[in-house]
């Protein structure tokens, strides 16, 4: 007897999370039309703020398209953009701000250190996370099974730029710095790696503080080790700084660097001087056929020029929408089976995500920096 009321009590506590999970998340549905929150987490303020915009702008260019459409589900969305600053403390903060408005998708963060922290506080609380932006490999590398994203990863970007290192300027003096973050330490680390595997070594490999506004120190010591290619694992703001600061003491280093150089703002801080800047990044989706009429509102209806990881926001909303509506639930077991198993129609193309939450074969390609713009070179 014992047994008999303890199944009831087990089948009666099962019915009773399933109850409360389609209460969250809206069942199968569509729970009467109430609207449905979709969350951007970036750096809103401080020295990494452009990209907190383009989450935003992306972001909010997709939620006012999908209501136009019809919304998800039958039902409307509501969309607002959180900043976390890049720092990983605000970033739990407000993940478990968002936590407690039971948000049913976050897209974000945009930095890695912060992506990192804050899908612990959504995987715990069944929060589907994609993120536009967060290239390092730990991301997806923990065994969460909320965690996806939109763009590649820094192994594939490192190997990228070790190689052509290696292949471009193996007999020249490399060094490598990095500053210290999730995102510039492990993208260094990344490209480091190709670039010994190719059989060079770098002369040097140094960090500096993220922050900074005197970088004098570093350019002396470029300068001292006769430095003909710096390779810097970090952001457009202190990049823009080391590249200005070393054509003021008369070097014509080069500077290669990541994706993270791909804003508008890295032009304002070098001028001339950022002239010939390279970096990675994956192919531009500006120039996607499914991207052309989402590009021309950007550009004619909102006055925004939708560059680096805008369209990347857009198309993590496209994705999370499609599989919503393919699960028929926002229930979160569903839409990351949905995410996991489908393929999506995005303004980045037809995407579709591996176990781990990365997306199917990114690529990575360079950038050149000249006369205050950045274009695809061979």
């Amino acid at each position: 007897m014992k047994q008999i009321i303890y199944g009831i009590l087990v089948a009666v506590a099962a019915v009773v999370v399933v109850i409360i999970a389609m209460d969250r998340f809206g069942g199968d549905d569509g729970d009467s039309g109430q609207p449905i929150e979709v969350a951007t987490v970036g750096p809103l303020t401080g020295q990494y703020a452009s990209f907190g915009q383009q989450l935003e702008q992306g972001g909010a260019a997709a939620v006012a398209d999908l209501n136009a459409q019809g919304g998800v589900l039958g039902r409307q969305l509501v969309f607002s953009a959180e900043d976390d600053a890049c720092d990983p403390k605000q970033a739990v903060a407000v993940a478990n701000s968002l936590a407690s408005k039971e948000v049913p998708i976050v897209i974000g963060h945009f930095c890695s250190g912060s992506s990192i922290p804050a899908s612990n506080v959504y995987a715990e609380e069944g929060i589907v996370q994609i993120s536009p932006a967060s290239t390092n490999p730990q991301f997806t590398e923990r065994g969460l099974d909320n965690v996806f994203r939109t763009c590649g990863r820094d192994d594939a970007q490192g190997l990228i730029a070790g190689v052509y290192l290696a292949e471009s300027h193996g007999s020249d003096r490399i060094a490598i710095v990095h500053d210290k973050t999730a995102y510039g330490k492990g993208l260094a680390d990344e490209t480091r790696a190709a670039l010994n595997a190719q059989g060079v070594t770098e002369v040097l490999y140094e960090a500096y503080t993220a922050g900074e506004k005197d970088y004098s120190t570093l350019v002396s010591k470029l300068k001292l080790e006769q430095i003909d290619v710096l390779y810097v694992g970090g952001y457009h703001s202190e990049a823009g700084l080391i590249v200005r600061q070393m054509r003021d003491q008369g070097l014509d280093t080069q500077l290669i660097s990541g994706d993270a150089l791909v804003s508008q703002e890295y032009w304002a801080i070098t001028g001339d001087a950022g002239e010939g800047t390279r970096m990675t990044f994956s192919p531009d989706p500006r120039n996607n056929p499914e991207a052309a009429d989402v590009v021309k509102r950007f550009r004619e209806e909102l006055n925004y020029e939708p560059e680096g990881y805008t369209l990347y926001t857009y198309a993590a909303i496209q994705a999370w929408a499609q599989a919503a509506e393919s699960a028929g639930s926002l229930e979160p077991d569903a839409i990351k089976a949905a995410l996991k198993g489908g393929t999506f129609e995005t303004v980045l193309g037809t995407l579709s995500f591996d176990e781990k939450g990365d997306i199917e074969g990114p690529s990575y390609v360079f950038y050149e920096w000249s006369n205050g713009d950045y274009r695809e070179v061979n």
